[in-house]
């Protein structure tokens, strides 16, 4: 089968178009083809981004940014926990997501920063994996992240101390309404709504911010017929440039077997 760049075939319900001849389907976009070319890309991460946007674009499901990361802690316990990819930076190659710097996870990554993600569309019969180093996000895009978010989401962030112990879910809740409270919130006896328009400034707590995964491997996967599956990994070397960001080598890519 010949694959020509010209439409996309894995969208859910979509119609290839077909040429005169049967063994050839068009395809707009190389990369949303149903396999990788022969010749491996140089660039997989540009094919995981247009991935990502396909998924949500046709919004094949009701997150699909969401990936499972998983961390090893200094005990040498793996963990994983499913968070939202907030940033896709094909280049110079990382993706960002937000949580509690004091979670689990956080600490693991203290002890160990290293992480692997896994982001997959079953709808679309695609993953990608990827593996490398996590840093800390820059302050300061962490704090634009965090003054885009709704007050629920801001108050979330300081009403929860994750990954700790707590009595019951009614304590829980009295303690949101006291950090409320403190932060000038007002809320209605639901605690989901606010009892009057006025909304303060919050500002992010110190605890709470954004994590870079800096891709040191990535592997592409497209589900084939028969188990047939299309499957190929890309590594390359990084070394930390500043606090933030690292110098990379190019992608080198074999192709795996199923």
């Amino acid at each position: 089968m010949m694959i020509v760049p010209i439409g996309s075939a894995n969208l859910p319900g979509a119609q290839p178009e077909q040429s005169s001849h049967q063994d050839i389907i068009i395809v707009t976009d190389a990369k949303l083809a149903d396999r990788l070319p022969d010749d491996l890309p140089s660039d997989p991460m540009h094919w995981a981004d247009a991935w990502l946007k396909e998924a949500t674009a046709a919004k094949v499901q009701r997150n699909p940014n969401s990936m499972t990361i998983a961390s090893v802690g200094a005990n040498s316990q793996p963990s994983s926990r499913v968070v939202l990819c907030k940033d896709f930076v094909p280049d110079p190659g990382f993706l960002v997501f937000h949580t509690n710097y004091r979670s689990q996870k956080s600490l693991d990554w203290t002890a160990n920063p290293r992480a692997a993600a896994l982001m997959h569309w079953d709808a679309l019969g695609r993953q990608v994996r990827i593996e490398g180093t996590i840093v800390r996000s820059p302050e300061e895009e962490s704090d634009a992240y965090f003054a885009s978010r709704d007050w629920g989401s801001q108050l979330g962030a300081w009403g929860s101390d994750q990954s700790e112990t707590i009595a019951s879910h009614d304590v829980l809740v009295s303690q949101i309404r006291q950090r409320a409270a403190d932060l000038g919130l007002k809320l209605d006896p639901d605690t989901q709504t606010l009892a009057d328009d006025n909304i303060p400034h919050i500002a992010r707590p110190a605890h709470w911010g954004g994590f870079r995964l800096w891709a040191t491997a990535i592997e592409l996967w497209i589900e084939g017929t028969n188990r047939i599956h299309d499957r190929a990994r890309w590594q390359r070397d990084i070394v930390r440039a500043s606090e933030h960001t690292f110098s990379i080598t190019p992608w080198s890519g074999v192709r795996l077997q199923p």
